[in-house]
């Protein structure tokens, strides 16, 4: 029996008619001339609209007559719903104007068009295809520039510049011939170059079938001038046409609307100049001023009218409002009477807050951010999705996200608020493919590459895993060449030549970790693969994804709710929905044009339509954003001087500021500036139904920051009075762990017997309800400390030492482990480049036949540009401190006297007993004499610029543990120490200029204990018991673990007594 499957559309509710007040009234019964409505924030300015449309199809118009425009797909699609609930049949088209632009354009192709249908660029997209003709028509000669503008050419931004500049100059109304006409009426020559280029983008936009936002509106309304010239116009005229959020079209728009209204059609636009945010995309304020002049005539004048009940503020709020906007005044031809109902509404019956705190630095800011929030949530059951913060720029965002986060605050961010490549995810996929081609190219991995790949969401190795992998690379490439190479190195060198990896015992102890990273590797070599056969970014990027365990757990992380895994998966498929379309406009883009095309881009990515949020969430979002919403609880954050209001002169590379055919070619002045910005800030204060928390930071320093006039300009309207000093950072979140956190201080520190008990004990009930963070197991420093199944060093072996070991065991045992043994520092310096050089060069000194200064310094010629410094002048100032120490060391070697030299770069290996222990000593003395009693004298060549003291020299370490080797045989023949010198070789002796400044150490008294074997027998038992303590010295400053030392401030380790 054959299956049937029937489509049944969702029928929606059926609304009840809302109640109308009296001016909402008014507009809907309006008749006659085109009206302009002015709505402000929460005035019904939607339903009033929605209720207008009810009416007329009411009244007999047909609903495919009604033609509805706004400016965001949210709205269109919101109005659509609500005016469906209202209606009982018939749909009334409601779009953005876009949408419609792109409906009449596609509506007017010709039959064998429709195949391929016209393409609309996203604004990165049209970023790219501008670069694309920017290059070719520059280097054919197609454009010339004013030298001037050369340099800027080849700079990533220019493109961004040029798309902006025409975007702008379409909105104005202006073509690439009239920008010409306008390019030597202001002697902008600049101008005539771009309008060249602007023909020649035109021009490859129309052959690909693609246009960009600015110019579908141009398109548009070509085919409606041509629809005139054909007597068809008034086909597509409507009956009634409305226009939401008027305040933001730009003169194109208007352009449009008044070839759209005809003789029988009824304009109604509802606007805000309060709300007009838009300026820089176009927007002209100026519309609405001459709306009457635009649209009514001497037959049918325009009219103004106002909604004038405020339904979201009530009195405390819509009074903060009202002040933000007061210096603004009333402008342009407007009807006052109007405009001052319009400005004055009455307030709702709701009873709202205001508060204005400061803190001591934007990371208070962002944690008393958290912490509010938080307690709203607790205290107040706010639900989180009924909350929201707005900032002013979208870098903003990451911090005020990050605290939310940790403070366990639910947080949603759209994903198009930032660029594509910002985004933590594409950034992971972009690195791992970067990796790829260097596998692809056979060149060397930066060792940070392979590192951010390895411990990256793709490898997932922790800290202790990498360490492990780097120990088992050392060892079988020493095993195998006899050599040590740096581990990190090694690390890189694994993922291009997997070999390293399969010489591993593959079911040893680590046979799983290194099995990962074969994974890895494999991995890898497949994308090189796809990279060498030219294969395009969108499968490159696939087989990254796809070829890693990383897609499983993002969605199965997703489907518990976790918000970042959704931020994840968001940006991950609006990166292949971006590589896809890369295919389509430019053929095969390969991988490495697509990343450089994708990284070049500093604006989010508009290729797909805003999510829905998820669950219960506080949006983050830019005030640009917000217009249109609304939440019972809005944080204004960020309220700076500078910043918001950020009032600079726009003084652009490509002077757009001066476009404006109808003005002098003056840019906007300072208080025009001010009134745009103070246009935002109301737009993001009357978010607010109930509560507005308006935050700032206050700095104590004179040059730190301050909050701005608006942040004053409500402090005297503040319903709760604020502290009277900025806030510092929370002592503890409104989180479990914040409140587990003051328990524990409370029942470690509490002032009496009675409060440490009842501390204990809710820890104990917090803990028994299964509150992990309150019990006591999970507590650092009341664990038995462990210790590894491997000794640092051999128990069956004597312990080899050498004097730079003893050296670190005994100044700071901890910062001696965390180097060496973890291999926690950085690698070698341009100082230590410098001394291994200049100690080389030491070496030949002893070379038969001599060698002499200028030879030296022709050596030192040949290894030098190997050394990688900051800047050209550092370089050039350690070279001629390299020639100056060359030169010292020559001239002390000629001075030598009776002393015959032994050797240079002498190695030994001694053993020597230790209390019950054997040390086994190596090392290579830089330089050994013998003096005319056969005394061994051992010389240690420094190129530090600080040498000891004198009490210091006479226990240094090194020196001290190079006459024990001698008194124990390190040099044959020879047991008796003459003593030991330090050469510090950057040094100049003052009253002998040109020799080097040595310092000696006195040899051993026979009647008295030597330090060095104090020394041997600390560092004998620091490495046999592994305890590996921080010790402060006049070394820790510059000590590379500094900020995480426990010996730094006084702050104890987590096993100590914090009392």
């Amino acid at each position: 029996m054959p299956v049937e499957y029937v489509l049944r559309p969702t029928v929606p509710d059926v609304a009840d008619a809302p109640d109308l007040d009296l001016s909402q009234r008014a507009v809907v019964e309006h008749r006659g001339g085109p009206l302009l409505v002015l709505a402000g924030p929460g005035t019904g300015k939607t339903t009033t609209l929605v209720e207008l449309v009810v009416d007329r199809v009411a009244q007999g118009v047909a609903p495919e007559d009604v033609l509805v425009l706004t400016f965001s797909r949210k709205a269109a699609q919101d109005v659509r719903q609500r005016i469906s609930r209202r209606l009982t049949g018939g749909v009334v088209p409601a779009m953005t104007f876009h949408s419609y632009c792109y409906g009449l354009v596609r509506a007017d192709s010709q039959p064998e068009e429709f195949a391929d249908p016209l393409r609309l660029l996203s604004a990165p997209e049209q970023e790219w295809r501008v670069a694309e003709i920017l290059l070719g028509a520059t280097e054919m000669g197609r454009v010339t520039w004013p030298d001037e503008l050369a340099p800027a050419l080849r700079t990533r931004g220019i493109a961004r510049e040029i798309a902006d500049f025409m975007s702008k100059a379409r909105a104005l109304g202006l073509e690439p011939e009239s920008l010409r006409q306008l390019a030597t009426a202001r002697d902008e020559p600049v101008w005539s170059s771009l309008a060249s280029l602007w023909s020649e983008y035109d021009q490859v936009l129309s052959l690909a079938r693609e246009a960009d936002y600015s110019g579908l509106v141009d398109d548009a309304l070509g085919v409606l001038v041509a629809a005139d010239e054909a007597d068809e116009l008034a086909r597509h005229q409507p009956r009634l046409l409305v226009v939401d959020e008027y305040q933001d079209t730009d003169p194109a728009q208007v352009n449009l609307l008044r070839t759209l209204v005809g003789p029988h059609t009824e304009l109604v636009a509802f606007g805000d100049p309060d709300q007009s945010i838009y300026a820089f995309r176009g927007a002209d304020i100026r519309g609405v001023w001459a709306f009457g002049e635009h649209f009514g005539s001497e037959a049918r004048p325009a009219r103004t009218l106002s909604l004038q009940h405020c339904r979201r503020l009530g009195p405390e709020l819509l009074a903060a409002s009202r002040e933000i906007v007061r210096p603004m005044g009333i402008s342009g031809g407007m009807d006052v009477e109007e405009f001052t109902s319009f400005r004055h509404p009455l307030p709702a019956s709701t009873t709202g807050r205001v508060e204005t705190p400061t803190f001591t630095d934007p990371r208070a800011e962002a944690e008393h951010i958290a912490l509010l929030l938080a307690r709203a949530h607790l205290d107040d059951e706010v639900p989180y999705d009924e909350m929201a913060v707005l900032v002013r720029g979208v870098s903003s965002i990451a911090p005020i996200e990050r605290a939310l986060r940790e403070a366990g605050v639910p947080v949603e961010v759209a994903g198009d608020e930032i660029p594509l490549a910002r985004q933590a995810a594409v950034r992971a996929l972009f690195h791992a493919a970067e990796c790829a081609q260097a596998v692809a190219q056979q060149r060397t991995m930066v060792p940070e590459q392979a590192e951010t790949l390895l411990v990256g969401p793709l490898g997932r190795l922790d800290p202790s895993e990498m360490r492990v992998l780097a120990r088992l690379l050392r060892r079988r490439h020493a095993d195998d060449s006899g050599e040590l190479l740096d581990s990190r190195e090694l690390l890189a060198e694994c993922l291009v030549e997997p070999a390293l990896l399969f010489a591993i015992e593959p079911h040893g102890p680590h046979g799983g970790l290194v099995s990962r990273v074969q994974r890895i590797a494999r991995l890898l070599r497949t994308t090189a693969d796809l990279i060498l056969g030219h294969a395009p970014a969108e499968h490159v990027l696939w087989a990254l994804w796809d070829g890693s365990g990383w897609p499983r757990r993002l969605v199965a992380a997703a489907e518990t709710g976790d918000a970042e895994a959704h931020r994840d998966l968001d940006a991950v498929v609006a990166l292949f929905d971006d590589a896809a379309r890369a295919e389509e406009r430019g053929g095969r883009a390969e991988i490495g044009t697509y990343l450089d095309a994708i990284q070049a881009q500093q604006i989010p990515s508009d290729t797909l339509a805003e999510r829905g949020i998820r669950g219960r969430a506080v949006r983050l979002m830019t005030a640009h954003r917000s217009k249109g919403l609304e939440w019972d609880l809005v944080v204004v954050a960020g309220v700076q001087d500078g910043v918001w209001p950020a009032v600079r002169p726009p003084h652009s590379l490509l002077r757009s500021e001066r476009l404006d055919p109808r003005g002098d070619g003056r840019p906007p002045t300072f208080g025009a500036l001010l009134a745009e910005e103070r246009r935002l800030f109301y737009v993001a204060a009357t978010r607010a139904r109930l509560r507005l928390i308006v935050t700032a930071v206050a700095s104590a320093a004179s040059d730190g920051d301050q909050p701005s006039r608006f942040h004053q300009q409500l402090e005297a309207l503040a319903t709760t009075a604020p502290s009277p000093v900025p806030l510092p950072r929370p002592r503890r979140g409104a989180t479990m762990r914040g409140v587990v956190t003051e328990l524990r201080l409370i029942a470690e520190e509490g002032g009496s017997d009675d409060e440490r008990d009842g501390a204990a004990r809710r820890l104990a009930v917090l803990a028994g309800e299964g509150v992990h963070v309150a019990s006591p197991d999970r507590w650092w420093g009341l664990a038995e400390l462990t210790e590894s199944d491997e000794p640092v060093r051999p128990v069956d072996e004597p312990l080899a030492l050498s004097g730079t070991t003893v050296d670190g065991l005994t100044s700071c045992a901890l910062r001696w482990f965390l180097s060496r043994e973890a291999k926690g520092e950085s690698g070698s310096s341009t100082a230590q480049g410098f001394g291994l050089a200049v100690h080389v060069l030491a070496a030949e000194l002893v070379a038969d036949p001599p060698i002499d200064a200028d030879t030296l310094v022709r050596h030192l010629d040949a290894v030098w540009h190997q050394l990688d410094f900051d800047t050209s002048w550092i370089a050039a100032r350690e070279r001629a401190e390299a020639d100056a120490a060359v030169h010292r060391l020559v001239r002390w070697h000629r001075d030598r006297g009776e002393r015959a030299v032994l050797g240079a770069e002498v190695e030994f290996v001694v053993e020597i007993p230790v209390g019950d222990d054997v040390v086994r000593l190596r090392g290579s003395m830089d330089r050994v004499e013998i003096d005319a009693a056969g005394r061994a004298h051992v010389v240690d060549f420094k190129t530090g610029k600080v040498k000891p003291s004198a009490a210091d020299l006479q226990e240094h370490a090194q020196l001290g543990v190079y006459q024990v080797a001698v008194a124990h045989g390190a040099i044959p023949d020879h047991d008796v120490s003459g003593g030991a010198e330090l050469v510090h070789l950057r040094q100049e002796l003052a009253r002998a200029p040109g020799l080097p400044v040595v310092q000696r150490q006195s040899t051993p008294d026979p009647d008295a204990p030597f330090f060095a074997y104090d020394l041997l027998a600390r560092s004998t038992h620091t490495l046999r018991a592994e305890q590996f303590s921080a010790t402060p010295n006049d070394r820790c400053a510059a000590c590379a673990f500094r900020r995480s030392c426990p010996a730094q401030d006084g702050q104890p380790t987590v096993t100590e007594d914090v009392r």
